[in-house]
């Protein structure tokens, strides 16, 4: 029996040790660790890749969103149309900008929010909307574009779980004046540690961006708005300029792995994700559906096969949200898939065998299952 855990850090690291070895070597040497060289350098690098006009590196991508919407110009108390089905930081962000999460319900295709749902929730306190690129799928952003044009709402993209995804063949989180990418260490580009960054592709908004993640400085010690503390560090930016020249051919060996799951799967029973059309997805995770997911959870543990839940709850459902009114039954369509999904390994430094070891172990979990 073949051991798959979901995640193997040695495996991904080993490859690119003695790249980063130096890196960190390089800013060791400099004595330079906040918004040197290295984040300047990270940040023109990942405009290049990703096709925007300007990046903003700072500390994750919670505040990454957050320095966004305020960007955007959000203010107390207005409202922010976004997934329920996303890591909660999503919303705890639009809280922190001083916003009011609205949770509309999903695309049963791609677990992505829904673009007619969205439009429904639009209220006279919207402000903004922030749909998320759940697990490196594009949402489907004309439409939810569209509602914004009428309504007069900013938008601002969570592609943190989306690095290089593209959505009719632009790169998500370039579609809109901001955008925002997490860094988190098991994110597609992970950095060792947190880490973020606005994508910005309106010039106007980059001083503000700037300012607002340096604590409101203009100048050295003169601080003209209330900003935070959100700097990505130089060791962080240095890592990051490796791993970002791996990107591409680490995103083919996802969608490698992908496509054998999805021919190996086919048929037996699993609901497995679907790559629309509008899309080119990055996998950063690879989610299945079944009514039975806890058992064969435990049945694939047992056979060696590491899985994991993103995500068991609903954000309308989550405790911390309980002020906001939401109810079981509110949004059908996350509360049914929060109920089923569960995420297979994949990443890059998976061996052929290592798929084969997870497919063949689910369609055997899957027999096994009692009547």
């Amino acid at each position: 029996m073949t051991a798959v855990p979901f995640g193997d850090f040695r495996a991904h690291l080993e490859p690119l040790r003695a790249e980063i070895d130096a890196a960190i070597a390089r800013v060791l040497e400099s004595g330079w660790f906040i918004l040197g060289p290295e984040c300047e350098a990270f940040e023109r690098e990942l405009a290049a890749e990703m096709g925007c006009r300007d990046v903003v590196a700072v500390a994750n991508g919670t505040e990454a969103i957050q320095l966004a919407l305020e960007a955007a110009g959000l203010r107390a108390g207005d409202e922010v149309i976004t997934s329920p089905l996303s890591a909660a930081f999503t919303a705890l962000a639009i809280e922190r900008a001083g916003g009011t999460p609205v949770f509309a319900d999903l695309d049963p295709k791609t677990l992505n929010v829904d673009p007619q749902a969205v439009a429904r929730a639009v209220t006279p306190r919207t402000r903004a909307i922030v749909p998320v690129h759940l697990y490196g799928h594009p949402a489907d952003m004309d439409p939810i574009l569209a509602t914004a044009a009428e309504r007069g709402l900013a938008v601002v993209e969570d592609a943190c779980q989306a690095h290089g995804a593209r959505y009719k063949g632009r790169t998500v989180g370039t579609l809109t004046p901001l955008g925002t990418h997490s860094y988190y260490p098991t994110k597609n580009l992970g950095a060792f540690g947190d880490g973020g960054a606005v994508l910005v592709n309106d010039p106007a908004l980059l001083p503000q961006l700037r300012r607002l993640r340096n604590g409101g400085q203009s100048d050295r010690y003169r601080h003209e708005i209330p900003g935070i503390n959100s700097r990505l560090d130089e060791i962080q930016a240095a890592i990051l300029r490796v791993k970002l020249r791996h990107l591409s051919a680490a995103t083919e060996r996802r969608r490698q792995i992908a496509a054998t799951y999805g021919a190996e799967l086919a048929g037996l029973g699993l609901g497995l994700p679907e790559e629309q059309p509008y899309a080119r997805a990055v996998y950063h995770l690879y989610v299945v559906r079944h009514p039975r997911r806890d058992a064969l959870m435990a049945d694939l543990k047992v056979r060696g096969i590491g899985t994991l839940i993103h995500y068991p709850i609903p954000l309308h459902l989550q405790p911390v949200f309980a002020r906001l009114g939401g109810r079981t039954g509110d949004l059908p369509v996350a509360e049914a898939a929060a109920a089923e999904i569960f995420s297979l390994p994949i990443y890059p430094e998976m061996s052929d065998a290592q798929v084969r070891a997870v497919t063949t172990a689910l369609r055997e979990a899957l027999r096994s299952l009692p009547a």
